[in-house]
Formats: structure tokens, sequence, C-alpha cells
């Protein structure tokens, strides 16, 4: 009797489940030595089996980096659309990339990584289109980041493109710092307990630095300017 033809459904969530267990695989040791054999072993299925959801490491490898901005980007957004108010958005987006850190933390460290391919290194191979597809979503997400910075310098000012850039380098700066220290065990040693217990105070002074640095360097727009952009 021959073998049940799988659903598209099916297929997908078996890519799902593969990328999910490369994903916490490749963190434990690494890019440089993570092989499609070594994730066959790990979860009990043949190499040939692996190779016909993903044609090769990198491609597996792309596909995590893309599912992982894609879950950050569909957080912050779902945060920035809670609210028309400038004010709470960015704390939204504070709030939300923390806890993708932390939540996510397996996709969070790939993603932060530096000593590992990047777009530029796919450039002209089979693999463009799939590094493509990631370029684009992480550029939504600092895209929807820039966007709040900006609209958090308030009605009828703007901040000029080069302190827009460094206000998103400083937001994911200090916000990835904090992450980072979660999972450092030393910090956990803090007296009145781990980092973790401080969130939301570091969030508060995070949010006040950051808009300090925002009111300082806003510019009014001009009035006309001001009336065409509404």
């Amino acid at each position: 009797m021959p073998k049940k033809q799988r659903t598209p459904e099916e297929i997908e969530q078996a890519k799902i489940n593969i990328l999910q267990q490369a994903v916490k695989l490749m963190n434990e040791v690494g890019f440089h030595d993570f092989s499609m054999r070594k994730l066959a072993r790990e979860i009990k299925v043949t190499t040939p089996t692996l190779y016909s959801y993903y044609r090769n490491k990198e491609e597996l490898y792309l596909s995590m980096l893309t599912e992982g901005f894609s879950l950050l980007y569909n957080l912050l957004l779902s945060g920035y659309q809670n609210s028309n108010d400038p004010f709470m958005r960015l704390r939204a987006l504070s709030d939300a990339f923390i806890d993708f850190g932390l939540n996510s933390y397996n996709f969070y460290s790939l993603m932060s990584t530096w000593h590992v391919p990047h777009f530029d290194d796919y450039r002209g191979t089979d693999l463009e289109l799939a590094a493509r597809n990631l370029f684009d979503i992480s550029f939504k997400v600092m895209n929807l980041c820039i966007k709040t910075i900006r609209e958090r310098a308030g009605k009828n000012y703007t901040l000029k493109p080069k302190d827009a850039r460094l206000m998103l380098v400083f937001f994911w700066s200090v916000l990835h710092g904090y992450i980072s220290s979660q999972h450092n065990a030393l910090l956990n040693y803090l007296p009145g307990g781990s980092p973790v217990s401080l969130k939301n105070e570091m969030i508060d002074v995070i949010r006040e630095t950051f808009e300090y640095e925002i009111n300082s360097r806003r510019v009014k727009i001009a009035r006309g300017k001001a009336k065409a952009d509404n």
C-alpha cells in the first residue's frame, strides 16, 4: 500500500519542528561545528530526511534567522498597534524586545551572533533569495523601531536621519545589554535578587534616558512642511 502523501500543512509543521531543534543545537555547538548529520542524530531522523526539507546547512541557517526576525517583528508590531500614544508605543517596543530576548533566547542569541555568515556572503549564490528575505524582515524590524523613535520626538518635531539612526543603535545596545545581563550568572548574586526582578525599573530608566536624548536632538518641523505632512 503506497505511503499516504502529506499535506502542505504537515510538511510546513515538520519544517518548523526541524528549525526549532536546529536553533537549539546551533546555540549549543556554534555555527561552524553545526552539521546536518549532527542535527539528524539529535532529532532521530535520517540525514536524507533533513535534506528533503532543507537543501543544506546554509539554507536552514537563513530560515532560522528569518523566523527569529519574523517573531520579533510581530511582537514589536503588536506592541506598537496597541496604543496611539508615542510614549506608550516606545515603552511597548522596549517591553516586547526584552521579552523576546528572554523568552526566545535561542533565536535571539543566534540573531545577535557576530562570527556567522551575513547577507552579502550569499550574494550571487543560489541562496541569495533566501538571504534577501532575511534582509527584508530584519529591515522591517529596524524601520518600525525608527518610526516609533521619530514619532516620540513629538508633534511638529522630528529627528534628522543621522540622529534617528543613532537613537536606534542606542536603543538596541542598551536593551541588548540588559538581556545579556539576565544570562550572566554573576549578576544573579546581586543583593535583592537577579536582574530579572528589575525589569520594570530598567525599562523606566531606559525610557527616561532615551527620551532625554531624543528631546535634546529633535528639531522643529517648518510650519508649511508640517501641514503638508498632515
